[in-house]
């Protein structure tokens, strides 16, 4: 298994492309309408948001997908398409406008929008895009669609990985966007996955909610989850092996790819944070199981606290450790060991749940590094869970005080 490039186009059979259309009224620059299309049918699945209000593209989608198939994905950004007028009508339209360019029928369309809420989707620019839209599609397309679902993103995220199955090559490739409202239970993120192994939908389905529970549910920018949380995957058989339809080794490293391009994509998000100068990465060890690892970790990487410390590179170890008290789970803090870690060093800052004397000026400069982990063991547990965040900066206030306006 190896990483790769070539994102969503990385496996075979998959091309995509990206175009600005319109959506973003302020900067004709910027790319808003993605799409990405298998040249033959795809066994297809997608899980979504938790949030209760959910973006007009969402239900569309999941009605498309009862069947398990798909052929194309069309998302835009600049506008949710969330609790607003004629929402499901414009994603309809939006997928019958895919389906007329790509000769293919409207519900072999996943539709999906990232943006501001509650403002009417501008439909008619989208339907007069999409025809350029199709004719640009391309192997190479990936970073254009990666770059036309950004929102308040600085960086395209996407990867592809390689791995062997039965004596073939399979490749899955994945684009995404998030950087604010982000929370365990998906966030403000899109993520379409490619792939052309030969699988099932009910197996992609499995795989894909297995997956999503140890990356993306693992991620926590801002505490909120949003309205138009979108993962989905689609695998057209294109690498030729044995059709996976049972949970046998071949579909455990399908898996254990699939949970690679998941982890480096949500790393990806939590890195790029709104306004953050930091990823947080937490490890928990020494948990009673898995469950309450991650329970701590989140808590953690989630505390407002303990996220504007690590952004003044302050090593104020009790914010780490409040956290955890209020997680709702139960453990002994006199067994609780806490330390700092970067490229630049590593310092021991609590043992058996006391403080200890270490060098401010140390721990300072390994607060000061891009990527801080903060190591916690709780005792003689077999659990452990490693979950990811960000700081907390001026600059976040400053994007979302004046976002919608």
């Amino acid at each position: 298994m190896k990483f790769i490039d070539g994102g969503v186009c990385a496996a075979a059979g998959f091309k995509a492309a990206g175009i600005h259309v319109g959506v973003k009224t302020n900067n004709p620059a910027k790319k808003d309408l993605a799409l990405i299309v298998s040249e033959g049918d795809a066994a297809a699945a997608a899980v979504y948001t938790k949030n209760v209000v959910k973006a007009a593209p969402l239900l569309v989608t999941k009605a498309h997908l009862a069947d398990g198939k798909a052929r194309a994905i069309l998302a835009n950004s600049g506008n949710a398409n969330a609790c607003a007028p004629q929402g499901e009508e414009n994603a309809e339209r939006s997928c019958a406008a895919a389906a007329r360019a790509l000769g293919i029928s409207p519900e072999a369309v996943i539709v999906a929008s990232t943006g501001v809420i509650g403002q009417a989707l501008p439909v008619v620019v989208i339907e007069q895009g999409v025809p350029a839209l199709a004719s640009g599609l391309s192997a190479d397309g990936s970073s254009d669609a990666a770059a036309a679902i950004m929102t308040t993103d600085t960086v395209m995220k996407e990867c592809a990985i390689e791995t062997q199955l039965g004596g073939k090559t399979v490749r899955l490739g994945g684009i995404a966007k998030g950087s604010g409202m982000i929370h365990p239970n998906m966030g403000t993120m899109l993520c379409f996955i490619t792939t052309d192994c030969a699988i099932t939908a009910a197996m992609i389905k499995k795989a894909l909610l297995d997956v999503v529970t140890v990356s993306f549910n693992r991620i926590s920018v801002d505490g909120d989850t949003s309205t138009n949380d979108m993962c989905c995957l689609l695998a057209n058989g294109y690498a030729g092996n044995t059709l996976i339809d049972a949970e046998n080794d071949d579909y455990k490293a399908f898996v254990a790819a699939l949970r690679e391009t998941c982890v480096r994509l949500a790393i990806s998000m939590a890195s790029d944070g709104e306004g953050a100068t930091h990823l947080i990465t937490c490890t928990v060890t020494g948990a009673a199981d898995v469950a309450a690892a991650e329970t701590l970790s989140k808590s953690v990487i989630s505390s407002t606290l303990t996220k504007a410390a690590v952004f003044g590179a302050d090593a104020n170890w009790g914010r780490v450790l409040c956290a955890m008290g209020y997680s709702g789970v139960e453990f002994d803090p006199d067994q609780v060991s806490v330390a700092f870690k970067s490229a630049a060093g590593t310092v021991d800052v609590c043992k058996n749940g006391r403080g200890l004397g270490f060098d401010e000026a140390l721990a300072k400069k390994i607060l000061t590094e891009h990527d801080v982990t903060i190591a916690v063991n709780i005792g003689s547990g077999a659990g452990e869970c490693t979950c990811w965040g960000c700081d907390i900066t001026y600059d976040y206030i400053k994007i979302n005080g004046d976002y919608r306006t």
